[in-house]
């Protein structure tokens, strides 16, 4: 399916996405300049998500700030048993913009880790489930795609549906 198998050594998808940030970069121009077929880019997508257990990584939850609805905050509050003023004094803070996002710690990243579990995974916010945002999300691929360079240097999914959308999209590298 993959010319070179997929990859999922998170020091490896560093490496690379690093590496190759700035052809990622210019990808991301190549497309908002060319048609393309969105349903290809999203059968990409679900293929390479079956293919990878996100659970087993929890890179993203080490890695990325988790900004809450009030209704995410609503439902993380009933699952903790506690109430919406105490969840909001436990466990968020506000990033730079004043945004409330889930409390992180220094090293581990989401006060929900423990290890590659998230203990309200039955819960978890809306933006956790739906990432990587290339099968689920908001809008179309092509408009999430500003953020893909960046996740593609921690995400083995991102990384790797990158690298195939590449060649369906005939990018020269």
């Amino acid at each position: 399916m993959y010319p070179n198998g997929v990859i999922t050594d998170l020091v490896e998808i560093r490496r690379l996405g690093e590496k190759k940030r700035q052809e990622n970069l210019r990808f991301r121009r190549h497309l908002k300049s060319h048609a393309f077929v969105e349903r290809q880019f999203r059968r990409t997508a679900e293929e390479i998500e079956q293919l990878i257990d996100c659970r087993q990584c929890a890179e993203c939850c080490r890695v990325t700030e988790v900004n809450l609805t009030e209704r995410d905050i609503e439902k993380l509050a009933r699952f903790l048993r506690v109430s919406t003023k105490q969840f909001l004094e436990g466990f968020t803070s506000l990033d730079t913009d004043g945004n409330i996002i889930l409390r992180r710690e220094e090293g581990s990243g989401c006060i929900f880790l423990h290890g590659k579990d998230c203990t309200v995974y039955d819960a978890r916010p809306a933006d956790c489930e739906r990432f990587p945002h290339l099968v689920r999300g908001a809008g179309s691929i092509q408009s999430r795609l500003w953020r893909m360079p960046d996740r593609a240097t921690y995400c083995p999914i991102v990384y790797n549906w990158l690298e195939a959308v590449k060649t369906l999209a005939r990018f020269s590298r």
